[in-house]
């Protein structure tokens, strides 16, 4: 088990460097990848839900706590698990225009902001309108999930993506050398 404050201080720095966390809820159990940015107070800022193209929240906006893992940006490997209580950033308030700038900054290939959009002000808009901000931190005091030497792999989530078709028959062989 590692220690409260030592988690902490590895879920704070590692939030800072990635951009993927993996956000799990008790309702179905699977971690799912979401992109965030660190708030520099010990918590990130997810944006999501709308119809505007933004990341599905899986229903992450409708509980009070969750699981988060942050991973090491180097070796892409799972740093360390901790229990988060989830809050929603309330529209027109203070905290929410503050969580908008750092959110914005990084948000990319928004709808908004590509040829013939609407710009920053569209966005922001928008994201008032019809999408919700969550802001997550750590639990106080909490342990972070003991991973023991099991790897947290999991089997993948139902999707209905599939593969336009066969997969072609030459794949990874290189060229053709033509004498």
């Amino acid at each position: 088990m590692v220690d409260a404050v030592l988690a902490r201080a590895l879920f704070e720095e590692a939030a800072r460097k990635s951009s993927l966390v993996w956000a799990r809820t008790s309702a179905d159990g699977a971690a799912r990848a979401l992109w965030h940015v660190a708030d520099g107070a010990g918590g990130v800022l997810v944006v999501g839900g709308g119809a505007g193209g933004e990341q599905p929240l899986f229903g992450l906006d409708a509980v009070s706590e969750a699981w988060l893992t942050v991973r090491s940006k180097d070796a892409r490997a799972r740093l360390v698990t901790l229990p988060v209580a989830v809050e929603r950033v309330p529209s027109g308030t203070a905290a929410w225009d503050e969580a908008v700038a750092l959110l914005k900054g990084k948000r990319l290939n928004a709808v908004d902001l590509v040829d013939g959009g609407d710009g920053v002000d569209g966005l922001e808009a928008r994201w008032g309108r019809e999408c919700v901000v969550l802001r997550m931190a750590p639990v106080e005091g909490a342990a972070a999930l003991d991973g023991g030497d099991a790897s947290g792999a999991a089997p993948p989530v139902p999707s209905p993506a599939t593969t336009r078709g066969r997969v072609p028959r030459r794949v990874g062989r290189g060229r053709k050398r033509f004498r």
